[in-house]
């Protein structure tokens, strides 16, 4: 009988500890998320540093990033067009397309560059942009631009609605 109660007793201690250490698990989980999710908010030179390392200067892309965030806000649809790489696959009217040319963006520009697309470039923050060794991203994906060709000029490189 008491070798019983003994381990009744160990069971009842292992849960416990079992408990202890979910409650553990959990909060140096909630502590890894916090502190994961203000590592996103970046200064403009921490922005400036990631992208001289990812691409060895910064000023074309955060020119770039400005001169996009002022031709949409402006609706300038030619303006837009130059900055792009073409050829663009993207959606037009729920179909895949391939665009070769600014005349074509521009004639679908209002089923490209969407109220989605435009909220997110013009909510964008410099200091918050997403960039890797691929592209910088403009909110959720909505736009990427990186630098292109041989000479590395900033464009864009994909839209998604």
């Amino acid at each position: 009988m008491g070798s019983s109660i003994h381990r009744t007793e160990r069971l009842q201690e292992g849960r416990i500890n079992i408990m202890m250490a979910a409650r553990i698990v959990a909060l140096i989980f909630a502590f890894f998320c916090l502190s994961q999710s203000a590592a996103w908010a970046q200064t403009a030179a921490q922005m400036d540093q990631t992208l001289d390392q990812l691409y060895g200067a910064h000023k074309p892309y955060h020119d770039f990033f400005n001169a996009l965030q002022a031709a949409v806000k402006a609706d300038n649809k030619t303006a837009v067009s130059k900055m792009i790489s073409y050829p663009l696959q993207t959606m037009v009217g729920g179909k895949k397309v391939t665009l070769h040319d600014a005349a074509h963006f521009v004639a679908s520009y209002d089923q490209i560059i969407t109220a989605k697309v435009k909220s997110a470039v013009e909510h964008q923050t410099y200091e918050t942009l997403f960039a890797r060794d691929q592209g910088v991203m403009i909110g959720d994906g909505e736009v990427w631009f990186s630098g292109v060709g041989s000479s590395n000029t900033v464009l864009i490189t994909g839209i998604n609605q």
